[in-house]
């Protein structure tokens, strides 16, 4: 009698919950630039009309928050923090003052857009995105300079849901027909994006942490079993 192993089965390949989110935000972002910013591509475009006066305030909050939301994924790589850690850090660091530069200007151009006939209610709601977006921000930065993981990883998610507060509102407003609506129709999407971005971003955590426990309690692979006594030919 010979020691014969058996042929050992491919690991199943598990798809992470954050995986399906980028692919998520990536749809998005693919949307957004086709049906809501394809006027950056047409100078002759009305919508330049309406951005002429604040464009010099619009130019650095939309490149900060593009790229905020970039950088932001990055910051979920667990094989970037693992491999270079010094490049992680660095751009946790650049993500951090691009929403310093985004959340703030956001508010102060929606109010500046209220003498172009834009109601109140949008600053307010700007101002309350800004807040929480920084809130989150600031205490995932904080939690990190005191080595709290787990805290940082919890308040960076809900940091980079806000930051996508932007596509959401868009997608929704153009998916469902409602910007055809008028303002409030728009308002009540913007508000309803930004009081769900702290608990989408807890269930994601959620998510994330019950199919990482599951893969842990997954039995031994075949790899791990003991080899079958097999009759030598």
């Amino acid at each position: 009698m010979s020691t014969v192993p058996m042929p050992q089965p491919r690991a199943p390949v598990r798809v992470r919950a954050k995986y399906v989110a980028f692919a998520v935000v990536g749809l998005m972002i693919a949307y957004v630039l086709q049906h809501n910013e394809a006027f950056l591509l047409d100078p002759d475009d009305p919508a330049w009309s309406h951005y002429a006066t604040i464009k010099w305030w619009l130019l650095p909050h939309g490149l900060a928050g593009a790229l905020a939301i970039f950088l932001g994924i990055t910051q979920f790589s667990t094989r970037l923090r693992a491999r270079h850690l010094a490049v992680h850090r660095w751009v946790g660091r650049t993500y951090v003052a691009l929403v310093l530069v985004a959340a703030p200007l956001g508010a102060y151009i929606q109010y500046v857009e209220e003498a172009m006939g834009m109601q109140r209610s949008f600053t307010l709601a700007a101002i309350v995105d800004a807040c929480l977006w920084l809130l989150a921000t600031g205490v995932a930065f904080w939690a990190i300079r005191g080595k709290r993981i787990d805290l940082h990883r919890q308040w960076m998610t809900r940091s980079f849901v806000m930051a996508t507060v932007f596509l959401q509102v868009r997608v929704i407003a153009g998916v469902s027909g409602w910007e055809a609506l008028g303002p409030m129709a728009i308002e009540t999407i913007v508000w309803i994006c930004v009081a769900s971005a702290y608990p989408i971003a807890d269930l994601a955590l959620m998510m994330e942490d019950r199919l990482s426990r599951r893969e842990l309690r997954r039995p031994p692979g075949a790899a791990e079993r003991d080899a079958v006594r097999l009759p030598a030919g």
